[in-house]
């Protein structure tokens, strides 16, 4: 018992140390070696030359050589394939793959002001959901390049450091210590200004896509924490969970809610005028002392308890948007009024107004008369959608 004790004791530091660099190696994607006392081998099968384990879904291989006054071990890992066909490879982990990602839009189906921040921003609570319309982005792997490279299939959004994607991509880098480039082809429906959430759509699927090809370093919630950063936008972080939450703070503390008792087949008509509304400006036109007083917490258990089949819609945000554009009011009046909607309401800043339901009349007169009566950019049918898992990302219907 004594000589068993002694062998443990002895063994310990090597065992810390082994700790310590399969930790370090792990982190740092690096093939290496280190030497070990011959008494650690006690407490290794002599049977076996190799040796293999997972740490945190990677797989680290390693190999035992006799040495001089000790033991080699050489580690190497190779990091868990996904889904996708990539293949991770090398030394510095350089990747070679390519993703094809659905990037959703959103509608606010509720949206309260609570108060003005000392900083300039506005806490909020609001109930987002993602729907099915939404740009998509193709990813690859650049090995040899220096910096990331963006094109897009709409003439004038920009390509450079002032996209969301292109700092996605490197929010990403800072925050998961990887050095490594993609290049991205963003092909582009959801509108700008509309109230959608577009842009931070393509950067929080840039985040999820980058994360994915190099071998899913971050968790799901590792990207919800990672992406808390205004710098890719406040809405990022919702488009991380998975597809229905309750959203507080600026708009960037996320708490997923399940989904929603949501009729099935229930369709969402998004109608965007020609036309955008600065966010800033809209919040520059709100009355504060004009907000509606509803409890967002009451409007919350409402949603949960009867999905979207009751009269509680709120937008704090409507006011203030009517009063930029005054043609925004006459468009939701005629749109709550004509049609049979179950409801109507602007998502977010706006522009953008969503109806629940199918319109009297049937779908082809109501595009029709919406498009003659007003300037309509355009009006898209779609549904509800979410993520079919934490770790799945949106598919495109």
């Amino acid at each position: 018992m004594a000589r068993r004790q002694r062998c443990i004791a002895a063994s310990l530091p090597a065992l810390v140390s082994l700790l310590a660099l399969l930790v370090a190696v792990w982190a740092n994607a690096l093939t290496t070696s280190f030497a070990i006392p011959t008494g650690f081998l006690r407490h290794v099968s002599p049977t076996s030359g190799r040796m293999a384990t997972n740490v945190g879904g990677t797989m680290i291989s390693s190999s035992l050589t006799l040495a001089s006054g000790g033991v080699v071990l050489a580690l190497s890992l190779l990091p868990r394939r996904s889904s996708t066909s990539q293949t991770l490879r090398g030394a510095k982990g350089e990747a070679e793959g390519k993703i094809k990602l659905f990037s959703p839009a959103k509608v606010n189906l509720f949206l309260r002001i609570i108060r003005r921040r000392p900083d300039g921003y506005h806490d909020l609570a609001s109930l987002f959901h993602t729907v099915a319309f939404g740009d998509s982005l193709e990813i690859k792997v650049l090995p040899d390049a220096e910096k990331d490279a963006l094109e897009c299939n709409l003439p004038g959004v920009p390509v450079d450091e002032s996209n969301l994607v292109i700092r996605a991509l490197k929010l990403f880098r800072e925050k998961s210590g990887i050095e490594r480039f993609f290049g991205v082809k963003l092909e582009k429906q959801i509108p700008a200004q509309a109230g959608m959430g577009g842009g931070s759509s393509n950067a929080a699927t840039a985040f999820f896509g980058a994360n994915l090809l190099c071998g899913s370093p971050a968790s799901p919630e590792d990207l919800i924490r990672w992406g808390d950063d205004p710098v890719i936008g406040s809405d990022a972080t919702f488009f991380l969970s998975e597809g229905t939450a309750y959203c507080t703070g600026r708009g960037e503390i996320v708490t997923p809610i399940e989904g929603l008792p949501i009729k099935e087949g229930l369709s969402v008509y998004l109608v965007k005028p020609n036309y955008g509304l600065s966010t800033g400006k809209v919040f520059k036109a709100m009355d504060l002392s004009a907000l509606s007083t509803v409890d967002p917490e009451e409007l919350l258990q409402t949603f949960k308890d009867k999905g979207t089949s009751h009269s509680s819609w709120v937008n704090d945000l409507e006011k203030p948007a009517f009063t930029v554009s005054p043609d925004l009011s006459e468009l939701k009046d005629f749109l709550a009024t004509e049609w049979g909607f179950e409801a109507v309401l602007m998502s977010g800043s706006g522009s953008t107004i969503f109806c629940l339901g199918d319109p009297s009349g049937g779908s082809q007169d109501f595009e029709a008369a919406t498009k003659e009566k007003f300037d309509i950019e355009g009006i898209w049918k779609t549904s509800f959608m979410r993520r079919p898992s934490p770790t799945e990302w949106y598919q495109e219907v």
